[in-house]
């Protein structure tokens, strides 16, 4: 199949994606003002934990917020953005973030690993200074096992098409969009554009459209956007309307659409803050970032689909989970200390030391701190190491001492690096990453990556 899909790194999942999304998104606000985390995804790495409570804390988000995680449905990215208009609607929230991220896996060499792609997105709902206006939804339920995944089951299991598109997509579609149309009193005309996610064939897509009324013009080019990363699971609809949203203009209304074993379907309105919108990288700044995999064969390392041999090394031990609590802000949140006589800020991954830092290293004032978070700050490179004996999917194991932005310096791994390319002084960024997992656990922490431009 032609094209490109967007496939994560060997670190990451359905949770560290949420959180790269959810930064970008939550760039300039102040995460303390949000009232709730929303994760929707197929492919949570967890059937029994709350993944949004891991990410509330990468995010900086306080303790008193709703949390929830919404799974099992390809719209349950819709589903939850309905949630948490509901929250905001009946007063009991202010404003809430939700994301949409998948990692889904099909059998290798079939027609459906081909179309797959990797993603996350993110929005913030709310009432203040809004980009977007929802003025209307409309949701439609519908059984039929198009496509599934049962309790056991690694890879994405789908029925024929004649069943999954005639029966299902091409029904239920045009129900909820021409469903949310009648209930706002709207024709196809009215809207600049529509944003609904495609299936596995795109010229399905096209033709829902324009047997609802809608002109060429009026799509998200879905095919374009469809041979550059894939088919993105519950995370498609929110990387379609992210894109939209970065071209559109004030005033212009938007159909927005979601399916899933039913249809979620919105009328959106934009307003004049988008032109005062802060800047973001959203879709089209990330797809320009992107770097190209050197073989298939790496992705099939990296998602366990052949197996490798093992390293001969001890074996690493057994997550802590009472270390991991206990270091919960150090380790997912990121947060160092900044003495308050000279304002040094001072960082100390929990795994390197046994005791939480007490002096200042400059003026050795004791106990004498405030909180200080390091995660959103850039950083150099101060010295690096490259191992190629030490265990790693995508060898060698690239270490870098790093010096933070205002002051820090710690040691962290690097990731989405070209090990050619690492040299003193170049600047990197902070990003939320899996380190490895361990009688169904994941252990997360923040690594450091040459910045995305």
């Amino acid at each position: 199949m032609p094209g490109e899909r967007a496939v994560a790194y060997y670190d990451e999942d359905s949770v560290t994606m949420a959180v790269e999304a959810a930064i970008d998104c939550l760039r300039d606000i102040d995460s303390h003002t949000v009232d709730g985390l929303l994760f929707a995804t197929t492919t949570s790495p967890y059937k029994e934990k709350l993944c949004s409570a891991t990410m509330a804390l990468a995010l900086a988000l306080r303790r008193d917020i709703q949390t929830a995680d919404i799974t099992s449905s390809l719209r349950s990215g819709t589903t939850a953005m309905n949630f948490a208009l509901d929250a905001i609607s009946s007063g009991r929230a202010s404003s809430m973030l939700v994301t949409a991220s998948d990692m889904r896996l099909s059998p290798p060499s079939g027609m459906t690993e081909q179309a797959l792609g990797d993603a996350a997105g993110a929005l913030l709902l709310g009432k203040d200074n809004v980009i977007v206006e929802v003025q209307g939804s409309h949701s439609i339920s519908d059984e039929l096992a198009a496509t599934w995944r049962g309790e056991t089951d690694t890879f994405i299991r789908s029925w024929e098409d004649r069943m999954t598109m005639d029966e299902s997509y091409s029904k239920v579609m045009p129900e909820a969009m021409e469903g949310v149309m009648k209930k706002c009193g709207l024709s196809p005309k009215d809207f600049a554009k529509v944003v609904f996610d495609p299936p596995g064939d795109v010229r399905r897509h096209g033709r829902v459209a324009g047997e609802l009324g809608f002109e060429p013009a009026q799509l998200l080019d879905p095919g374009g956007l469809f041979m550059s990363v894939g088919l993105l699971g519950s995370a498609m609809s929110f990387t379609m309307l992210v894109a939209a949203l970065e071209q559109a203009k004030p005033g212009d209304k938007i159909l927005f659409a979601s399916y899933g074993n039913g249809a979620d379907a919105f009328v959106l309105q934009v307003t004049d803050a988008i032109e005062k919108f802060g800047e973001r990288r959203g879709f089209h700044k990330h797809l320009e970032s992107k770097k190209m995999m050197r073989s298939c064969n790496d992705y099939l390392r990296w998602r366990d689909i052949v197996p490798l041999d093992q390293a001969r090394r001890p074996e690493r031990g057994h997550i802590s989970v009472a270390a991991n609590w206990r270091e919960r802000y150090v380790d997912l949140g990121l947060w160092g200390v900044k003495c308050r006589r000279c304002g040094t800020p001072q960082y100390d991954y929990g795994g390197m030391t046994t005791t939480p830092i007490r002096v200042c290293a400059v003026c050795q004032a004791v106990d004498d701190f405030e909180d200080y978070n390091f995660a959103r700050k850039k950083a150099t490179v101060f010295s690096f190491t490259h191992d190629m004996l030490a265990p790693s999917l995508d060898p060698p194991t690239s270490v870098a001492m790093i010096d933070f932005e205002g002051g820090g310096r710690s040691l962290f791994d690097l990731t989405d690096r070209d090990p050619d390319q690492v040299q003193l002084g170049m600047e990197v960024e902070m990003t939320f990453r899996k380190v490895f997992a361990d009688r169904g656990l994941n252990n997360y922490f923040w690594k450091a990556r040459p910045i995305r431009c």
